[in-house]
Order: C-alpha cells, then structure tokens, then sequence
C-alpha cells in the first residue's frame, strides 16, 4: 500500500511539472514587463510593392479638371433577366519596375513609396493640368493588400487587409488563433521584397519583444506558417488501425482491472 502511494504521489508531481512546462510553451508575452516599450513607439505605413493594385482617385472643386485623371470602365451585372451596365473605377497594376501608366501623365514610379508618398507625387504632377486656384486631392488605396495563414491554426486561409496594416498577431486572430498543436515559438514568416527576393523568418510569440521586431507588422503577400509539434506529428503519423487497436487494448485493460477489483473483494 505504502508503494502504491508512493506510486501516485509520483505520478502527480510529473503532471504537474509537465503542465507547468506545457503552460510556458503556450502562453504569449511571457517576459511583457521586462520589454522596452519605447522601440515600438511607431506608426506603420505599408509600402507601395511590385504587382500591387491601387485604386486612385481625384477631386476637384471643379468636376470637369478631375474628369481626365478618373478613368472609368464599364461593368456589367445581371438583375433578373436584365443585363446592366455600371461605370467603375480604373485600378492600376504596379509593374515589376514599380510603375503604373497613369493617365495624361504617363509612367509613374511608385514602388517603395508610401500611400501619403504617392499621392503627393501624384498631387504634384497632375497640378500643373490645372487652374491656378484648383487645389487636388489625391487618394491612393491598396485593393490588393491581402496575407495567408497556414499550419497549426483554426481557420487557415488568406485574408483581405482593408486598412492596409495588419499585425502577426492579427492574423493569426482572423485564422481562429494557433491550436493546442502549434509551435508558438517557431512561427515561420515568409516574406517576399521589391526586388523579388524570398527569406523565412522565424518568430517568438512568446517572447514580448515581439512587438519590437520587423516582423510585427506583416507586408502585403506575406506567408505566415505555424508548424505542427511533436504530439501532433506522433498522432498524424498513427493509422486508423493502430488507433483501433490501442483503444480496443486499452478497453480490456480496463475491463481486466475492474474484474480483478470485484474478485478481490
């Protein structure tokens, strides 16, 4: 009996360790009160990248000076039986050069630049085309700013960034945050540069530095991949059959002890 306890009382003390270790491969922000806070003191601003589509747009207070520098095309659709058609704003591809054919100007390049950038280039060089008094403005939007989430997450998918600033951590929310099996301190970010150039960063979700990193804020077209650990690449490894089997085991076991309990009595 006194083994039998001793037996117990050392089974409880391992669970409890491994849970404590399990806590700490889980949890984010771990060191949160240690970290200097002032290095993430910035605002982001996402630049403009090779085959980005943006969408310009240009106001006038008289109609007709913007008319030039908002093409339109036409786009049909269907109510009913009836066909119509519905003006829509031209977009523009930025090419792997970082241009875009812009209308009476012509090839402009804005790659590397910033929204605020662009459309002060593009305030600058359609102002000329205009009466003294007219005062443009000029609003550039991504159309295509979009990230994909991989791996050990909930929902795995890529999703749409509609205010052009995403964080790692945002992502990995609309994805239905990391499962109990993802690697929380290997995340991987694949991440592509203007010149086309792949890399793979490696980043700590459990670290609270992470908001001090380069990799914070994710890019357009980034990848972020959470891998699986080592439970988890055990059991996708396990058939159905072995599954069978060690259930079916595990149920005689089961019913074994309980016989032997009843005999005893």
């Amino acid at each position: 009996m006194k083994k039998l306890f001793h037996m117990a009382f050392l089974a409880v003390t391992v669970l409890l360790l491994s849970s404590c270790g399990a806590t700490k491969k889980i949890a984010y922000f771990q060191n949160s009160e240690t970290i200097n806070y002032e290095s993430s003191r910035f605002l982001y601003d996402a630049c403009i990248m090779p085959k980005d589509v943006l969408m310009i747009t240009v106001n006038t207070n008289e109609p007709d000076a913007a008319v030039p520098f908002n093409l339109t095309i036409p786009t049909t659709y269907q109510i009913s039986r009836s066909t119509y058609s519905q003006p829509v704003l031209q977009t523009y591809l930025v090419d792997n050069n970082g241009c875009i054919d812009y209308p009476v100007i012509g090839m402009l390049e804005v790659g590397g630049l910033t929204k605020s950038a662009c459309e002060q280039l593009i305030h600058d060089k359609i102002k000329p085309y205009m009466n003294e008094n007219e005062n443009p403005i000029v609003t550039v939007r991504m159309s295509s700013y979009s990230v994909a989430v991989l791996g050990e997450v909930t929902r795995p998918g890529s999703f749409q960034v509609s205010r052009e600033k995403i964080t790692i951590l945002e992502a990995l929310a609309q994805a239905g945050d990391l499962t109990i099996y993802g690697v929380r301190d290997r995340v991987k970010l694949i991440r592509e540069d203007a010149t086309g150039k792949k890399e793979i960063h490696t980043v700590d979700l459990t670290d609270a530095n992470i908001v001090n990193s380069p990799y914070y804020y994710l890019q357009q077209n980034d990848v972020v991949y959470v891998e699986p650990n080592k439970v988890k690449a055990r059991n996708s490894s396990v058939g159905a059959t072995t599954s069978l089997w060690f259930t079916g085991v595990s149920v005689l076991v089961s019913v074994a002890t309980l016989v032997y309990t009843i005999l005893k009595k």
